[in-house]
């Protein structure tokens, strides 16, 4: 075997070059960087349904209930209790909602003055509205129930800039937005491959979504429902930062290795 100077040189220039090709193998493209690629670009050309789902209540949520009934004067006043007096604005953590809220026991009654326990379990907000309003007619003239559901919380975890479960005010909230409370996708993060678990009854659903293809917009998993958890999955990028001290290692002990035994063709020739 010939030994050249040349084939040192070479082998101490591996290293680098594989390095730069695993790095540039790691680099994001502007499609991997936005939303929603293949939407039409005119504007009004992209028809999709709002398919909102209607939620139904589970054991532990919390409801806010309120009941106005009108006096002799005229003026309308609380008939259950001081803590549905509250106004929901400023209704702001758990732990108020919680205090504020009525809970629904594990058998799926809520217990209420005046009323008693009532199953409420598997019924929509708008559905236990009315259940309280007949109930509520029979008790007084000219009385007006509110309905509202306070624990719509939901979490989103993985490659995310601000992780965490999270409480929603409004009635309907879309995966997008569930993603930007949390800070939106970081730079190590895939809106290729997101995990959306649903808890259901006595089951759990599974969506795997992808916030690059307009299919979104008519998934089930579009809007968020109470207790879900969304999961950001890691991309390529993030893979290689992972594994890149063993990948570094093993490129330098193949170097070194071949550099040693070029030397020792060298010296014993």
């Amino acid at each position: 075997m010939t030994y050249r100077p040349s084939d040192l040189r070479h082998a101490k220039t591996l290293f680098p070059l594989l390095a730069l090709l695993l790095f540039m193998a790691g680099c994001a493209t502007q499609k991997e960087l936005s939303y929603l690629n293949n939407l039409e670009e005119v504007d009004g050309a992209n028809q999709f349904p709002m398919e909102v789902p209607d939620y139904k209540v589970q054991p532990r949520d919390i409801i806010y209930v309120s009941v106005k009934a009108q006096t002799p004067e005229g003026t309308l006043t609380e008939m259950l209790s001081d803590r549905a007096s509250t106004n929901m604005n400023y209704i702001s953590n758990e732990g108020t909602s919680y205090m504020m809220g009525y809970s629904i026991n594990p058998q799926g009654y809520v217990t209420l003055p005046l009323l008693g326990d009532i199953p409420v379990a598997g019924l929509t907000i708008y559905e236990i509205r009315d259940l309280f309003q007949q109930k509520i007619d029979s008790l007084f003239r000219h009385a007006y129930v509110e309905v509202r559901l306070m624990s719509f919380k939901f979490t989103v975890i993985g490659e995310v800039r601000a992780p965490g479960s999270y409480v929603n005010y409004n009635d309907q909230l879309t995966v997008l937005e569930a993603i930007g409370r949390a800070g939106g996708i970081s730079e190590t993060g895939t809106k290729e491959k997101i995990l959306v678990i649903r808890p259901q009854g006595e089951q759990t659903l599974t969506y795997h979504i992808d916030l690059q293809d307009k299919s979104l917009l008519s998934s089930p998993a579009y809007f968020i429902t109470p207790n879900d958890v969304v999961i950001v999955q890691p991309n390529p990028k993030k893979v290689f930062s992972v594994n890149l001290p063993t990948i570094s290692f093993i490129l330098a002990t193949v170097t070194s290795t071949i550099s040693t035994t070029l030397l020792l063709i060298n010296y014993f020739k």
